[in-house]
This record gives structure tokens, sequence and C-alpha cells, in this order.
């Protein structure tokens, strides 16, 4: 019988800082903040980004995070992208040169919110560097993503990272597990899988590569996936993989 995992490592693939436009009960304003409610529960390190990201203005939020994240090794960026063909975002080689000196790692897209398509016309000069470098693309399902447009995407670009997030709880496996049939870089973040069996039906079907720990966090509480994946009845490798290993490897072949 596989143990509770006692000793595993968690690099969080979802949480973001600063106050969002609609309260929400316990923000983490800054990465200090962050990182006390990373160290109350364990979590060694977080892939991260800015809220005002999404409620204010991506180029504004895009800076903020990088400036909140500069004293901390243990953050990791992902800023939020903007139609290239506007002069208001970085062309992709500008981009690609201020996440660098950032330590921006992966990418976000909002576009109900910024008002855009999620489409290969719309992106396609920063897809293609993001098809290079391997950076990853997070795509958030109550953010803005619907799948019709991930399934859309994907099939136009299938060597594309992508992390689908945030997809809630009910229901998602008939979403996500064609998406995980037929790409291979496609990764679900664990943050809503609230499924009992649910881990341990995925790692049998598919292995663990394909899972990452995310927290939620501050919509959520980190510990509730924690404790999911620690007594989940997989092996302890599979635990590992699942809690920092994978996210490990994924932004580890980011080439910036």
């Amino acid at each position: 019988m596989p143990t509770a995992g006692t000793d595993l490592a968690f690099f969080d693939a979802n949480a973001f800082i600063g106050r969002p436009a609609t309260g929400i009960p316990s923000p983490a304003p800054t990465a200090g903040d962050l990182l006390a409610e990373m160290d109350h529960n364990g979590i060694d390190r977080a892939l991260v980004w800015h809220v005002a990201q999404l409620d204010y203005a991506p180029t504004i939020g895009n800076r903020m995070l990088a400036d909140e994240i500069a004293p901390h090794d243990r953050l990791i960026g992902c800023w939020t992208l903007l139609p290239c063909s506007l002069p208001e975002f970085p062309k992709p080689d500008e981009l690609i040169a201020s996440m660098k000196d950032a330590r921006v790692r992966a990418l976000r897209v909002f576009p109900e919110r910024h008002r855009y398509l999620l489409r290969r016309e719309v992106f396609g000069p920063v897809l293609d560097v993001m098809l290079q470098r391997r950076i990853p693309l997070i795509l958030s399902v109550e953010r803005g993503n619907p799948w019709q447009a991930i399934y859309d995407l994907l099939e136009r670009m299938p060597e594309l990272v992508c992390i689908v997030s945030d997809y809630g709880c009910w229901g998602a496996d008939r979403w996500f597990r064609p998406l995980l049939d037929h790409y291979e870089h496609v990764y679900v973040d664990l943050a809503d899988y609230l499924l009992d069996g649910g881990i341990e039906a995925l790692v049998a079907d598919y292995g663990a590569s394909k899972l990452l720990y995310g927290s939620g966090f501050p919509i959520q509480y980190p510990g509730g996936m924690m404790m999911a994946i620690r007594h989940a009845e997989i092996g302890e490798e599979d635990k590992q993989a699942i809690t920092s290993g994978n996210l490990d490897r994924v932004l580890g072949e980011v080439r910036l």
C-alpha cells in the first residue's frame, strides 16, 4: 500500500498575488504574503502571476509581478499576453528578452476579459516563438478560455506546450481526457480536481507525467490537493512527479 508521501516537495503551478477586483476572504497582496502562506503549508516553490494582469492591465500587471518576485528565488513568474499586432505589447523578440531578465517562464491569456480571440490569426508570431522555445501557455477555463477555443488552438498547433487549469470540479475528465489522448504536450493542473479516486484513475490511464500540483491559491486552500496527492493510492515516484518533478521538467525545457 502506498504511503502518505510525507517527504514530498511541492512546486505550485497555480497561484496569484495581488488584490482581485472582486473581493476574496484572504488574498496575498504581495510576494511576501504568498511566501508566508507557502511556508505555512509546506510548499517549496510556486509559478505565480499577479491578478493585476487580469483585472487592470497586462502590461502593468506583468511589470508589477516582475518587481514582486525579483528578490525571491522560490517564485517563478508567469506573464499575460496581448495580441502582438498592437503597439501596446512588445514584439516576440523583445518579450523573450524581458522574460529572461524577469525570471518568467510561462505565459497566460485572458481572451474574454481583454477582448480578443484565442486564435492563430491573433497570436501567430508569439505562438511560433513559444513553440520553438517550449514556453508553456496556461489556459484557465474559468478565466476566459472555453473548451472549444482550447481544442481549436491545439488542433492548429498540436505541439504547443499547454497547461489546462481552473476547469471546475464537476465532470472535467470528459473535457480534458481527449486532450491528453491526442496532444503530447498538454498538462492538467489538479487544483480543481476534486474527484474520489480520480488521481489514481488518471495515473492508471495516462501515467503521472501529465499531472501538476496546483493550489489555486488564494481562491482555494493550498492544503486540499496536497492532502489528496499525499494519500492517493499511487507510487511515491508518481507522487513526486506530480508535486514538483513534472513542472520542474516543463519549465526546465524552456529556452530563453
